[in-house]
């Protein structure tokens, strides 16, 4: 299946006096190809970004102050993974491959801007009615202004199918900036929400709303955040 995810996530209580909300909406296709016995899914993430006078390299991870008393907003940086997964059909699916950070920053409050590489992975289970999987990233500056870099990122999902599309989700986005003070490293956000797949003239559709609260970030970071997903599917 290709399907284009349109994931905006809005993040509250930022900033020294917890009073700044940043907004992040990721455009992200993923696109299956197989060639022989191996899957090969391309998975883009591209964030159109709107910061307070703050902002940092990573989502919910708010560390630098901006000189600037306008909202920084633009392009951050594109990051590009590729998982070859088995095409033979089995219990567990998986996928790993190369993930790629591209410097496309278009202010260097969005984003390093350093090109940065590393492994990524995903596994999951589908026992009807539920999926329960994980999602993980790690990667090192290569190239850039910012050689400091070195994120790992960890995405548990788990969903709850209901007959006629509805289904109950939680996939919060944990990070950890392992450059930082140990204090200031973690970003883990705790909750979940719904979502139901749809049709609109034909097309199917992918919703879902979702509220975490975070229960260790750095001292400037959010403490709360929304994220709606709109996406739309393309069965092959």
């Amino acid at each position: 299946m290709i399907s284009l995810p349109f994931q905006n996530n809005t993040f509250f209580d930022a900033g020294p006096n917890h009073d700044k909300t940043a907004n992040v909406l990721n455009i992200q296709p993923v696109l299956p190809f197989t060639v022989g016995d191996w899957n090969i899914i391309s998975r883009t993430i591209a964030p159109l970004i709107t910061l307070p006078s703050l902002t940092g390299p990573d989502l919910g991870d708010v560390i630098t102050a901006a000189p600037s008393s306008n909202d920084p907003f633009g392009l951050g940086d594109i990051n590009q993974t590729f998982y070859f997964s088995p095409a033979a059909a089995a219990e567990f699916i998986w996928g790993v491959g190369p993930s790629v950070t591209l410097p496309t920053a278009t202010s260097r409050f969005l984003g390093p801007r350093t090109l940065s590489m590393g492994p990524g992975a995903v596994g999951l289970v589908m026992p009807k009615p539920w999926v329960i999987g994980t999602l993980a990233r790690q990667l090192w500056a290569v190239a850039g202004p910012n050689q400091h870099v070195n994120q790992s990122l960890l995405q548990p999902f788990v969903n709850y199918n209901f007959p006629g599309g509805l289904y109950l989700v939680s996939s919060p986005i944990m990070t950890a900036n392992w450059s930082a003070p140990s204090s200031q490293r973690w970003s883990i956000p705790f909750g979940g929400g719904i979502g139901k797949i749809f049709k609109i003239d034909g097309q199917p559709m992918n919703a879902s709303l979702q509220a975490f609260d975070y229960v260790a970030h750095p001292s400037l970071a959010p403490r709360w955040a929304i994220r709606f997903q709109i996406q739309l599917l393309f069965p092959r």
